[in-house]
C-alpha cells in the first residue's frame, strides 16, 4: 500500500493531477476562513463553540457548519458551500423523470451539457435567494429559530454580530455568498477536469474532514482528559475506537456491494464473421440511492422543528413536539420510515427494469432461465426491491447510529457525526472513487495498486500464469486505520505541546 502512495508520483500525468487537486483544496480552504464584511465572526465562533457543538443533538445551522467545513461558523465566503448546486443538481436529475421533454434531452446528443447549464442557472437563483435569507438572519438573529441562542452571545460579548444592518450590508453579503458558491462550483468542475476525483463531492468530504480534529479534541475532552467529570476508561476509549473501525468497514462493504446478474449474448454470424457468444454480468448495487435517503430524511426532520419553532415562538406544547421531531423514540421511528421511503423512491425514478431488459433484447443479450422482455423486466424490478430492502435496512440503522452513541455516551455532537450518517457515507463514497480512479492510472503503468496487486501483469504481458486477484476489502480498513492513527497521534503531539 505505501509503495502504491510512491508509484502515484512516478506517473507525470498523474503527479499533474494530484498536485493540482492539492492545489484547489488550498484554495477552498482559504476561502472558507476569508470571512464576508460588514459580519463579526467572533460572534459566530463563540456561539458554535458554546451553543451548537455543545447540542445533545444536531441542527440545521450543525449540520450545515459540517457540510461546509467551518465556513458558516466564520461566515466565510464559501458559507453556502457547494450544496444550493447539490440542491440544483437533485432538482434537475428529478425532474427528468417527471418532465417528458426534460427526459428526452438527457437521453439526445449535447442533452447533458444543456441540463448541466441548467442546473447553473438554478443554483445562481438558489444562491441569491438563500444568501438573502441569511443576510436577514445575520440582522435579525434573536427573531429566526435557525440561530436559536444566539442573543446570549450577543449579550455577553456585547458587541452585536452586524454593525451597521440595512440595505448595503443584504446586497454585500448576497453578492459574496453568491459569488463564493459560484467559484466553488467552478472549482469542483476543474478538479473533475484537471485533477483527481468527483470535483463537487471531494470539496464537500474535505469540508466534512475538517471538522474532524475540532470533533477529535471535543471528544478528548469529554471522555479522555482527566478534567473531564465524567472521563471514561481506556478500555471503553478503545472498544469506541474499534467499534468506529467495524463501522467504517462495514460502510465500505455496504458501498461496493453488488449482484452480479449473469447475461449471456447470442452468437451472431455477419459475413465470415462471427460476434457475440460472450458472458458478462449486470451489477446491481446493493445500496442503489447512495447518500440521497439520509439527505432527504434529514431534511424532512430537520426543517419542521425550525418552523414550528419560528410558527408558535411562546407555545410549550409547540415546543415539546418540536423536541420529540429532534430527539427520542419518534424521531428515530420517522427516521427509519423516511430513509426506507426515499430508498424505494429514488430506486423507483432512477432505475428502469424495462429500459434495461429491451436492451439487452436489441443485443441480443439474455438471463440464463429468464424469457427476453417483459420477464426479464419483472425478474430484475423484484431483484432490485429485495437489494433495495437490505439497503434500506443498513441506511436506517447508519442514520440512527449517532444519535445513539451520543445519547448513551454523552459525546458532543460533532463527534457522534463520524460515527454514522451522512458525512460517514459521503466520505467512505467519494474516498472509494478517488481510490478508483487512482487505480486506473497505476495499472495502465503496470504499477501495484490500492485494491489488487498488480497481477494484471501476467495477463497482458506474462501469459497465464499471473491471473487478476480478487479486491481486497480488508485493504482498505487497514487504510482507514492507518489514517486514524496518524490523526490521533498529531492531535496527541498537540495536546502534550500545551
Amino acid at each position: 500500500m505505501v509503495s502504491a502512495f510512491v508509484n502515484c508520483f512516478k506517473i507525470p500525468e498523474l503527479r499533474q493531477r494530484i498536485l493540482f487537486t492539492l492545489a484547489v483544496i488550498v484554495v477552498v480552504r482559504l476561502g472558507s476562513a476569508v470571512p464576508c464584511p460588514g459580519v463579526n465572526p467572533n460572534v459566530l465562533s463563540e456561539y458554535f463553540r458554546t451553543v451548537i457543538d455543545q447540542q445533545s443533538q444536531g441542527s440545521v445551522v450543525g449540520m450545515l457548519n459540517l457540510f461546509s467545513g467551518g465556513a458558516l461558523e466564520n461566515c466565510a465566503l464559501f458559507s453556502l458551500s457547494v450544496m444550493p448546486y447539490i440542491s440544483a443538481s437533485i432538482m434537475i436529475q428529478l425532474l427528468t423523470t417527471v418532465v417528458p421533454s426534460l427526459g428526452k434531452l438527457a437521453r439526445e446528443e449535447g442533452g447533458r451539457e444543456k441540463l448541466t447549464q441548467y442546473a447553473r442557472v438554478l443554483t445562481g437563483l438558489l444562491c441569491l435567494f438563500q444568501g438573502y435569507l441569511l443576510a436577514v438572519g445575520f440582522e435579525n438573529p434573536e427573531s429566526i429559530p435557525l440561530l436559536h441562542g444566539i442573543t446570549s452571545v450577543i449579550e455577553r460579548l456585547g458587541v452585536p454580530l452586524v454593525p451597521d444592518p440595512g440595505w448595503a450590508f443584504r446586497l454585500m453579503t448576497v453578492l459574496s455568498l453568491t459569488s463564493g458558491t459560484m467559484l466553488l462550483m467552478w472549482l469542483g468542475e476543474q478538479i473533475t477536469d484537471k485533477g483527481i476525483g468527483n470535483g463537487v463531492s471531494l470539496i464537500i468530504t474535505i469540508g466534512i474532514l475538517a471538522r474532524l480534529p475540532a470533533a477529535l479534541l471535543q471528544g478528548w475532552s469529554k471522555l479522555v482528559s482527566p478534567s473531564s467529570i465524567s472521563a471514561s476508561s481506556p478500555l471503553l476509549v478503545a472498544l469506541l475506537l474499534v467499534f468506529l473501525f467495524g463501522v467504517v468497514a462495514a460502510t465500505v462493504a455496504m458501498t461496493q456491494g453488488v449482484r452480479k446478474i449473469v447475461v449471456h449474448y447470442a452468437k451472431q454470424v455477419r459475413g465470415n464473421k462471427v460476434y457475440g457468444g460472450q458472458s458478462t454480468f449486470l451489477p446491481l448495487k446493493v445500496n442503489y440511492a447512495g447518500v440521497m435517503p439520509l439527505i432527504f430524511a434529514q431534511a424532512i426532520l430537520l426543517f419542521p422543528s425550525t418552523i414550528i419553532g419560528f410558527l408558535f415562538p411562546n407555545s410549550p406544547a409547540a415546543a415539546r413536539f418540536a423536541t420529540s421531531l429532534s430527539a427520542g423514540g419518534l424521531y428515530y421511528g420517522i427516521t427509519v420510515l423516511l430513509v426506507f421511503f426515499f430508498s424505494y423512491f429514488w430506486v423507483a425514478t432512477q432505475f428502469n427494469p424495462v429500459q434495461i431488459a429491451d436492451d439487452l433484447k436489441k443485443h441480443g443479450g439474455f438471463i440464463p432461465g429468464i424469457r427476453p422482455g417483459q420477464p426479464t423486466a419483472e425478474f430484475l424490478d423484484f431483484s432490485m426491491t429485495r437489494l433495495t430492502l437490505a439497503g434500506a435496512a443498513f441506511l436506517s440503522a447508519l442514520a440512527v447510529l449517532p444519535m445513539l452513541v451520543q445519547s448513551l455516551l454523552g459525546i458532543p455532537a460533532i463527534t457522534a457525526q463520524f460515527f454514522g450518517g451522512t458525512s460517514l457515507l459521503i466520505v467512505v463514497g467519494v474516498v472509494l472513487d478517488t481510490m478508483r480512479q487512482t487505480e486506473t492510472y497505476l495499472l495502465q503503468r503496470r504499477y501495484d495498486g490500492f485494491l489488487k496487486r498488480g497481477k494484471i501483469r501476467g495477463r497482458s504481458t506474462f501469459g497465464p500464469a499471473g491471473r487478476t486477484g480478487p479486491v481486497q476489502e480488508g485493504t482498505l480498513v487497514w487504510l482507514y486505520a492507518l489514517i486514524g492513527l496518524l490523526v490521533i497521534a498529531g492531535v496527541t503531539i498537540s495536546l502534550a505541546k500545551h
